[in-house]
């Protein structure tokens, strides 16, 4: 919008000079925003789009239902595809949206939801996993074409366009990762449309089409794709983190535009809020109403949630039913820890091993539900009441754990884990112990005399001789604790994991009531949810044996993972030449734009004041460099927000955690190598593009026997023929 001047005006004021110098400018820097390869046929664009479709389509589905055995976290992802198509409820640490879009494939394929997903390596024998496998290739497919699009609205340079799309296309993780049936190729495929629809939106504003029913669509699409994001994984924040900022720049170049008035600054911020917060929260949300909804049958996730949210599940023990709703002495309870996912109080027929306290039976919590987490509560002075006695606030009990007749015991040793806390045991034969079996109940805000009672009571057992009470630690035990969760005896009494709520509640002489009037809600079953999934992400850690990996190996390619072993082979690496590419292109990114940044403030200084004022336009070859740039900081933006923070995270990681990250880092090379090679002469940047794309392809047809399968001796053994493709000694296919 450039400011006019009525045709009588003989005088202006400075400002009103300032205000057309200022138009006049932003005129010109939109026509520097035109796409700089329009002189180019748009026959190109297609014809380039066209290949780069192509070639996606034939590498990503080449051979897609082979190996027909689970491979990798099939045995996870497409396990819970079927539990939705079962309606089944399970715990995972990753919000349901991926998950459903695999059972919702499945389920429109043919698949019934019967297949185990038992272990890698296990036959599909008929099974018709093909449409989840196709379904999830499918997403990962579209990130090439994705990419192009994005980098396309970014610079308007084909070149820098096509060598971003062929980075991903012949990348061999890539097209591994996306090739099965996992969170991954969602998870990336939303992530590169949220990024599109940013790079859309932006480009849209420049051009002054703000408003238009193009520009609503995108922006509505960019905040449904930031949603699905985060609904397939926490790590969507990243990508929300990195449209937001971009939005905010936006925003003020918008408020900068001195042609503009105000009211379209306000306008633009009320849209943005509009669809891309408000827009987002209610799809996220409604992605968990729907999950909540079909997940209704009870299943091997119960016990990770309250006792309040298991009463809404058919089949569970809770749901519908009816018992005591007082504690009565000769009860048989199960005893829930009360935070956030916590476990039931366990024992086991098995001794602590020596050198881990009193070799005494074992005591857990155990987050599944089985006949030995079951305890009778008797007075601490006999073993038997013969008449009805409610359990009161301040009592002394004793707890007898059913299966093995030991009773809840604790003395001074050592937790076997948490040293400043002391071991919890059960201890004695036929229900007889001694005085250290004696816990006092207290009921958290309970006064004296008050009745404990199922389900809705916090309890506190307090060990009546050492002065403890009865916790859990959230500390795993090794292996001959059977990785169960450690369960001591805190000498701090305000410990918050120590409270306890009488879950199941046996006992035929009180009348029973039922326990649906106490089932919770959406919002809260919804923020449960939450917390249940953000403790289990953090309580993830590696397992014996496990192929794990830290951030600093992730770029240089350090090591890969197996995704199918045996006869056929598939080995996770990415292709070297463009991982190593990419790191020589985002250092010389951070060089370029240290030394341009560096001298555009020295000529901005050395310019002359009336220079300065009246704004000239920027030579188009000066355009085109600082558009590649900008283009450039938000890629390379994008790649620390989605690579950095794992440096930062405490829980077990894979090396399939950077590959939302190598997106970006690759979009970043196409537009370097453009901006790099845009300064030579044409002859000598043709071939030193030609040059690059071959040896891309090159490199994909070289290592392509990972993706697609490899058979024969190991590359690290004799008359290998995969010897010469191990170039780092951690390679190990």
């Amino acid at each position: 919008m450039v400011t006019t001047v009525a045709a009588g005006e003989k005088e202006r004021s400075g400002s009103e000079q300032a205000a057309e110098n200022v138009s006049k400018m932003s005129s010109r820097k939109s026509k520097a925003d035109e796409p700089s390869d329009k002189s180019e046929p748009k026959s190109w664009w297609w014809l380039l789009f066209g290949v780069i479709l192509l070639l996606t389509i034939g590498t990503r589905f080449y051979n897609v239902t082979v190996p027909d055995h689970v491979c990798w976290d099939e045995t996870h992802f497409g396990k819970m595809g079927s539990w939705y198509i079962n309606r089944t409820f399970f715990f995972d640490v990753h919000p349901p949206l991926g998950k459903m879009l695999i059972g919702l494939s499945g389920y429109l394929t043919g698949y019934d939801g019967t297949y185990p997903f038992d272990k890698p390596g296990d036959k599909y024998n008929g099974t018709h996993y093909e449409g989840m496998r196709i379904f999830c290739t499918a997403l990962g497919a579209a990130v090439v074409p994705m990419s192009f699009h994005t980098v396309w609205d970014m610079t308007g340079s084909l070149t820098a366009s096509t060598f971003a799309a062929a980075y991903i296309l012949f990348d061999i993780g890539m097209l591994i990762l996306n090739r099965y049936i996992l969170l991954d190729p969602p998870l990336i495929f939303f992530m590169t449309a949220s990024v599109m629809g940013m790079a859309r939106v932006s480009r849209l504003t420049r051009e002054a089409a703000s408003f238009t029913r193009a520009w609503w669509v995108w922006l509505a699409l960019t905040g449904a794709m930031l949603a699905c994001t985060i609904s397939v994984k926490f790590v969507g924040l990243f990508v929300v983190l990195l449209v937001g900022l971009h939005t905010a720049s936006d925003l003020w170049d918008v408020l900068g535009d001195l042609s503009l008035p105000i009211t379209h600054t306000v306008r633009q911020l009320a849209a943005r809020a509009v669809t891309l917060i408000l827009l987002p929260v209610l799809l996220y949300a409604s992605f968990f109403y729907i999950h909540l909804a079909v997940l209704n049958r009870s299943g091997s996730g119960d016990g990770f949630y309250s006792s309040g949210f298991q009463s809404n599940l058919v089949g569970n023990s809770l749901y519908n039913v009816s018992m005591p709703r007082q504690v009565a002495y000769g009860a048989v309870v199960t005893l829930k820890n009360h935070k956030t996912g916590g476990g039931y109080l366990h024992s086991h027929n098995h001794l602590y091993p020596k050198g881990f306290g009193a070799r005494q039976q074992q005591v857990t919590t155990y987050s599944h539900k089985d006949e030995n987490n079951r305890w009778l509560i008797k007075p601490y002075d006999k073993q038997t009441v013969e008449n009805v006695t409610l359990i009161r606030h301040g009592d002394l009990v004793r707890l007898e754990h059913v299966q093995t007749r030991r009773n809840l015991h604790s003395h001074r040793e050592q937790g076997p884990v948490t040293k400043k806390h002391l071991q919890v045991t059960c201890y004695g034969e036929e229900g007889q112990g001694d005085t250290n079996d004696v816990w006092m109940v207290q009921i958290v805000g309970g006064k004296a005399g008050q009745v404990v009672e199922t389900v809705t009571s916090r309890l506190t057992f307090y060990h009546y001789i050492e002065r403890c009470v009865l916790t859990t630690t959230n500390k795993q035990l090794p292996k001959w604790g059977f990785e169960q969760q450690e369960v001591t005896c805190n000498p701090n009494i305000r410990d918050k994991a120590a409270q306890w709520n009488v879950e199941d509640n046996q006992f035929d002489k009180l009348p029973s009531v039922n326990f649906q009037v106490y089932a919770p809600g959406f919002i809260s079953r919804f923020f449960e949810s939450h917390a249940v999934m953000l403790q289990g992400n953090a309580g993830l850690k590696p397992k014996e044996g496990e192929v794990t990996s830290r951030p600093w190996q992730w770029p240089i390619n350090y090591r890969g993972q197996f995704f199918s072993g045996s006869d056929h082979r598939v080995y996770l690496l990415g292709n070297p030449i463009i991982w190593w590419s990419n790191l020589v292109f985002l250092a010389l990114f951070l060089i370029i734009f240290g030394v341009e940044i560096i001298r555009y403030q020295r000529n901005s200084a050395a310019s002359p004041p009336d220079t300065a004022r009246t704004c000239p336009a920027p030579p188009a070859a000066d355009a085109t460099k600082w558009k590649l740039l900008r283009a450039a900081v938000w890629l390379f933006g994008g790649w620390l927000i989605h690579y950095l923070p794992f440096y930062a995270m405490g829980r077990v990681l894979y090396f399939h955690h950077y590959f939302p990250a190598l997106v970006f880092n690759s979009m970043l090379a196409g537009v370097m190598l453009d901006y790099i090679t845009g300064r030579l002469p044409g002859w000598l940047r043709h071939a030193c593009l030609g040059t690059a794309m071959a040896g891309l392809v090159y490199s994909f047809v070289l290592f392509s026997p990972l993706a697609y399968g490899m058979s024969g001796p190991f590359s690290h053994e004799p008359n290998s023929t995969l010897a010469s493709l191990k170039w780092l000694s951690s390679w190990e296919f």
